[in-house]
């Protein structure tokens, strides 16, 4: 019997034989933490009396979360990681203004690789399995264990498989795909189970669309979500890599636990409604819900392409007067090839707010919480209830063309809506 690519990662970084279910001790790749879970894993690791971290070239430190400092608490998380990073000598320490959302600035710094095991305390970790990597969140114990040996254990997921086919319309994209998919299996449809999506519609995804979809799939419970490396894979990560890689791919014989085939030519951009990223619908059956607020960002679609998108719809229009835009680029070189391309000067023009790169208003932390009673429509990844402030606002999520039609619109619409009047 064939192995899965996850099973294929997992036999090449440990010396025990891989199966699904069997509990492995395994090399890590990559292990990183934010301003919320590095101080834990710090205190962790020196309470457990490590004098060094296994590789300090193979170790990042991203303040991300409640960045830049939001109040006195955060400034003392962030002063407590940077020296950290300066004791132990830690190589990739991304201050602010200079580095970005922690999901959107790794795998554009080359620093999570296919063919990888890579850990972070943060549970949209998953997202590098775009690349082709098993790349999944940990608890910031674990993370500190991991700094010390340079390795950790792990139950060997089952796979699920994915398989998308069709060729998807005008205005829809990861986004839609993921959340989809998410309304088909429900929040704990594949639970502690690696997500392996593919099929013609994932091969003609560009990487940015990949990462939005393996970034959701801890939404399903998943341990990972993972995608075989092809060519836009190589092309991507060529010329940014920090390191030598492997490609795996399944085999054709792999055994997976399940398998879900859908044809997507018909899909229609997806929301998800308050309170779970599983409740999915299709936007022609949310619409005319009023909105008070719009974020596009986060480590889900704060990237080029999700940019480019939101300023071809919002170029030449203005934000309906009853709702604030918020935009946040992902990273600092995303905000400045945004800049260069113009879609900086179209968001400002259109009336929205541009935010400087952090996780902010996703987690309700800063930048754009929402007060009682109003409602969001937003790029992140979770709207569960008090997400992104007051428990008694809402938050649908969506892709960031229904987003910017719906800024203009001022309530939830498909994009054709306003590109049309």
């Amino acid at each position: 019997m064939g192995k899965t690519i996850v099973e294929k990662i997992f036999q090449a970084h440990t010396r025990e034989e891989v199966k699904p279910d069997r509990i492995v001790e395994a090399k890590v790749d990559f292990a990183f933490a934010n301003d919320i879970t590095a101080p834990l894993a710090i205190e962790d690791f020196k309470r457990m009396g490590a004098r060094r971290l296994f590789d300090p070239e193979r170790v990042a430190l991203i303040p991300d979360h409640f960045t830049p400092n939001k109040d006195v608490k955060s400034a003392e998380q962030t002063k407590f990681m940077k020296e950290f990073a300066l004791e132990y000598e830690v190589k990739h320490y991304f201050e602010v203004g200079r580095g970005g959302i922690e999901h959107v600035l790794l795998h554009e710094e080359g620093l999570t690789l296919p063919g990888e095991i890579i850990i972070g305390a943060d549970s949209h970790s998953c997202t590098y399995g775009a690349l082709g990597c098993f790349s999944t969140g940990v608890g910031s114990t674990d993370l500190a264990a991991a700094w010390a040996l340079g390795k950790l254990w792990f139950k060997v997921p089952r796979t699920i498989k994915f398989i998308y086919r069709g060729k998807l319309k005008k205005w829809v994209g990861g986004k839609d795909i993921i959340l989809f998919t998410l309304g088909q299996i429900g929040a704990d449809g594949a639970r502690y189970r690696a997500m392996e999506f593919s099929g013609e519609v994932i091969r003609n995804l560009p990487m940015d669309d990949r990462f939005t979809i393996c970034n959701m799939a801890i939404e399903a419970g998943g341990k990972c979500g993972i995608i075989e490396p092809d060519e836009t894979t190589i092309k991507y990560v060529e010329g940014r890599a920090k390191r030598k890689y492997q490609i795996f791919k399944s085999d054709p014989d792999a055994e997976y636990e399940a398998v879900y085939e859908w044809d997507l030519s018909d899909l229609e951009p997806q929301v998800a409604l308050p309170h779970s990223p599983a409740n999915v619908k299709k936007v022609s059956e949310t619409s005319g819900v009023k909105i008070d607020q719009v974020v596009i960002g986060s480590c889900t679609n704060g990237r080029l392409r999700d940019l480019a998108t939101a300023a071809e719809i919002l170029k030449g229009k203005k934000v309906h007067p009853d709702v604030r835009l918020i935009i946040i680029p992902g990273t600092q070189r995303v905000y400045m090839e945004a800049l260069k391309l113009g879609y900086i000067e179209i968001f400002i023009e259109s009336g929205a707010a541009v935010s400087t790169p952090t996780c902010g208003p996703c987690l309700g932390g800063h930048m754009g919480v929402l007060a009682k009673g109003e409602v969001c429509i937003s790029t992140t990844n979770r709207n569960f209830i008090g997400r992104m402030g007051h428990k008694e606002s809402k938050v649908y999520l969506a892709s960031p063309a229904v987003a910017a039609a719906s800024a203009i619109a001022g309530e939830i619409v498909h994009p054709e809506e306003v590109m049309k009047s």
